[in-house]
């Protein structure tokens, strides 16, 4: 307790704990002794000024207080005041609290909020809490700015409903309803359309959030949504040139298969017919049944109708071949890796080595993108079935400007390639893996061919295996 000229007559034990006095040199002296020596000026303004109209009141209104211990320690503290008069006499009372721990715990929370605010503007998203006692609905700007609504709307759960994509009304109430079930986990997700009011787009929404129960019942839903209509389109798009790609394969396999069958069945074939017609000469000098000849005849017919079956074949499988473009070849690596991790490949690193000003190579994409894809899969394999810990496969873009061309070089860690599977790796049918059919190698090469390029292999055994393929540049 001070009088009215701001000196101490009174105070109680835990004033002195704090401050680290001894009563005999609190009494008597100025308030001021308790206050920092830069501050004391300051506060002698704010003593008066509180004279002139003293009330019970906070001091400082909300402002970070600070206090002078004996030790000069600077203590962080709430200051209340209450004026206490006898007679013509005023007296103030101070309370001192000591707010080191709830500054502390302040300013912890503020730094949380802050990371957490940060976190949902870098991952765009948006915060929704719903009272299911009162039904009520709070969302944040970011959320009425994803749903296309303007800032500060009242949007009622009805009018979101209203919003929601009509056929992803039912998927979503169902993933509501489960998280609502009190015998779950009250975990809801959820991804479905929406309508923007604002413009009429169709934007996906991925929505995340937790049920709070209170005993049994759920009460609260708390959760955050964000935009991820980008996203799909991109898993559309490789969904897309997975499908052509896989249809591509297919072709591919067949084309192969069946020059590879035709190349095995074209000599006998052809020897079928000419000794049949050797047959036929030499039996057209003497008489012969006519029942031999006939069979000779057509024995030559079929070969030649076998042949020529074969050949339409290869070519019905060939037609509708995709036509080259002039593409950018370190954009179709950046997809291919996107593709094959997309598929389930990703316990691998890429480290991508691309040539910067790459001049635009001719090929088609397509084509291209399921060369690399394969190489990139094969080595991926090569690697986990090798036992590789840290599985790494490089891709490098260069350029060979003696030949005016592209260089692409796939490498990963795995065991690698001797001098014999180097030799025999591009043969059809031949493979080491226990389920493959030993088609891959052989398509890309002749893929790679009929765009233009090369593709071979290192024999490099124990430094992994080393794929290289060339285009020619567009001009």
């Amino acid at each position: 307790m001070s009088d009215s000229d701001g000196c101490i007559i009174q105070t109680n034990p835990a004033a002195r704990e704090m401050f680290g006095y001894p009563e005999e040199e609190l009494l008597g002296s100025k308030i001021e002794m308790l206050i920092p020596k830069r501050l004391r000026e300051r506060h002698l303004r704010y003593r008066e000024n509180y004279l002139a109209q003293p009330e019970k009141r906070p001091m400082g209104r909300g402002r970070n207080l600070l206090a002078l211990s004996r030790n000069g320690r600077e203590l962080q503290v709430d200051i209340g005041l209450s004026p206490i008069r006898d007679g013509n006499n005023l007296f103030i009372l101070i309370s001192f609290f000591d707010a080191t721990q709830s500054r502390a715990a302040q300013l912890a929370l503020q730094e949380s909020e802050e990371r957490l605010r940060l976190a949902e503007h870098a991952a765009g998203l948006g915060v929704f809490d719903r009272d299911l006692t009162s039904d009520t609905l709070h969302w944040d700007a970011r959320s009425l700015e994803i749903l296309g609504l303007a800032p500060d709307t009242q949007i009622t759960y009805e009018k979101f409903l209203e919003i929601t994509h009509p056929d992803d009304r039912a998927s979503r109430l169902a993933a509501l309803g489960r998280s609502l079930n009190p015998e779950g986990e009250g975990e809801y997700k959820a991804e479905f359309r929406i309508i923007r009011p604002n413009d009429g787009s169709v934007r996906w929404i991925a929505s995340t959030g937790k049920v709070i129960f209170e005993q049994g019942q759920a009460v609260r839903i708390v959760g955050v949504m964000q935009d991820v209509t980008d996203q799909k389109a991109i898993e559309s798009k490789l969904r897309e040139q997975r499908t052509a790609m896989e249809s591509l394969l297919k072709r591919q396999v067949a084309a192969q298969t069946a020059s590879a069958i035709a190349h095995e069945l074209n000599q006998p074939l052809a020897a079928l017919s000419a000794y049949s017609e050797v047959a036929l000469h030499e039996l057209a000098n003497i008489e012969c049944p006519e029942k031999l000849s006939r069979a000779l005849n057509r024995c030559v017919e079929q070969a030649h109708r076998a042949g020529k079956t074969l050949h339409e074949l290869l070519e019905f499988l060939h037609r509708g071949d995709l036509l080259p473009e002039a593409m950018d070849i370190n954009e179709t690596v950046k997809e291919a890796i996107a593709i094959v991790q997309n598929d389930g490949y990703s316990g691998f690193h890429p480290k991508i080595e691309l040539e910067t000003d790459m001049p635009l190579v001719r090929a088609n994409r397509l084509q291209v993108q399921k060369v690399l894809t394969n190489l990139i899969r094969n080595g991926v394999e090569a690697m986990q079935t090798g036992g590789v810990p840290a599985a790494e496969i490089t891709v490098r873009v260069q350029t060979l400007r003696q030949k005016n061309m592209a260089l692409v070089t796939i490498q990963d860690q795995g065991p690698g390639l001797d001098d014999d599977m180097a030799k025999r790796v591009f043969d059809p049918f031949f493979t080491t893996k226990t389920y493959g059919i030993g088609m891959g190698l052989a398509i890309s090469r002749g893929l790679i061919e009929a765009n233009g390029g090369e593709l071979w292999a290192d024999p490099v055994t124990g430094a992994g295996a080393v794929f290289h393929f060339t285009l020619p540049f567009a001009s």
